[in-house]
């Protein structure tokens, strides 16, 4: 069995849900980050995201794991309109241990997960050896709404 990271975020309808959703689809999830909300980075003006990261005990290999990403993308039923635009679900392959693919469809480790306090300051929680060292390059704003198994407050952003 190996290590590895999927990072999860969402900014359309109801976002909680959706995580939540996935989560539950990940048959080999062993923990789960807190619950972030972040501005967006990139991409065209949007509402706010809700982001963790899972923490994946598998023999699922980094191509596998895209597979499982595409899978629970699929079924919020993402909409790929605009390069980083608004999302039901985003669901990438961040780290998988011993692990090193450049093909065009799959970087890993993440090309840009280094740049992104909405991946970093989440994967430190359940991957501190994988964050040490790490700076905040001070882009788009990451607060803590609580643990992942404690309810997190909806807003009028979940329920448009």
């Amino acid at each position: 069995m190996t290590r590895a990271y999927l990072g999860l975020g969402s900014n359309l309808g109801d976002r909680m849900g959706y995580l939540q959703a996935a989560v539950a689809n990940m048959s080999d999830c062993v923990a789960v980050s807190g619950v972030y909300e972040t501005d967006p980075v990139g991409g065209p003006d949007q509402d706010r995201f809700l982001n963790v990261v899972a923490e994946l005990d598998t023999d699922q290999s980094a191509r596998g794991l895209l597979e499982l990403c595409q899978r629970l993308e699929a079924s919020a039923e993402r909409v790929r309109e605009v390069r980083w635009g608004p999302r039901t679900l985003d669901v990438d392959v961040l780290w998988v241990d011993g692990e090193t693919v450049d093909e065009v469809d799959l970087v890993v480790p993440h090309p840009r997960m280094f740049e992104r306090a909405f991946v970093m300051v989440p994967l430190g929680e359940l991957a501190p050896d994988l964050a040490e060292g790490w700076t905040d390059p001070g882009t788009g704003g990451c607060r803590r709404l609580g643990d992942w198994d404690e309810p997190i407050p909806r807003t009028s952003e979940d329920i448009s």
